[in-house]
């Protein structure tokens, strides 16, 4: 390939890699700045791309001017959909979590956000900045772009965006990612729900008492020490679901 031929393959390269870096977890928080981001897509494009090479030759050989932008249009839906089902277990995470959050008293204590503009409860944050950070600590990060790289076998270029399968992936990934939250935060909805139910009855049996205000920091107190009790098995239940999708996925 001439020079013209290098610098177009290395775009098409870049268009799926820099698109589902944009929007993978991690890589895609707002509190990245976006020139980062973009640096992070440069260079694993180059990185990727002596061994990308052999796929990207014969389209860049072949292709007419509107079967290029076709290309390029492809490559952009196909990065942003791997990203974007990555994304998919962190927002069933925060949604449930919050639901968690706001059984447990929780839910008008804002904290800083970590991948959304809104702020969110605090114990959503902190679950949301340990789930983001283990992504790093483990070295997902690294299988995130091993999964980049088969992505070119698994959907390859000449073939198009196949909208039907990758909706059915993405159905797919969107329940998994929804059990997962559930199963990982039943006990949190659990604990709320019965403790919410046990002062319900007894404001029944005792209406002259005011035991909202007198159960509120009691709930507070014990869904605190119930998280301290339950972080570890839920980070290790997260991240090990997490990166076994990221294996097989």
């Amino acid at each position: 390939m001439g020079l013209t031929g290098v610098v177009m393959a290395l775009f098409i390269l870049f268009c799926r890699i820099g698109a589902c870096i944009m929007t993978m977890p991690g890589f895609s928080s707002q509190r990245v700045p976006v020139r980062a981001r973009l640096y992070i897509a440069i260079g694993v494009t180059v990185a990727l791309a002596p061994a990308l090479t052999e796929v990207v030759a014969p389209v860049v050989a072949e292709a007419t001017p509107g079967g290029v932008v076709s290309v390029l249009l492809g490559e952009l839906f196909v990065g942003v959909l791997i990203g974007s089902m990555a994304r998919l277990f962190f927002f069933a995470l925060e949604t449930l979590i919050t639901a968690a959050a706001m059984t447990m008293g929780l839910g008008n204590i804002l904290g800083a956000p970590v991948e959304e503009a809104e702020p969110l409860p605090a114990m959503s944050s902190f679950i949301m900045l340990g789930a983001t950070t283990s992504i790093f600590v483990l070295d997902q990060h690294w299988e995130i772009i091993r999964g980049l790289f088969a992505s070119y076998s698994a959907i390859p270029l000449r073939d198009g965006v196949h909208v039907d399968g990758m909706l059915r992936e993405y159905m797919k990934v969107l329940s998994q990612a929804f059990l997962l939250a559930l199963r990982i935060s039943s006990p949190f909805l659990m604990f709320g729900f019965i403790v919410n139910l046990s002062f319900g009855f007894l404001n029944r049996m005792s209406p002259s008492v005011p035991v909202y205000f007198v159960s509120t920091p009691l709930l507070i107190a014990l869904g605190v020490y119930w998280l301290y009790v339950m972080a570890d098995d839920f980070f290790t239940a997260f991240a090990s679901a997490f990166g076994a999708w990221l294996l097989s996925g």
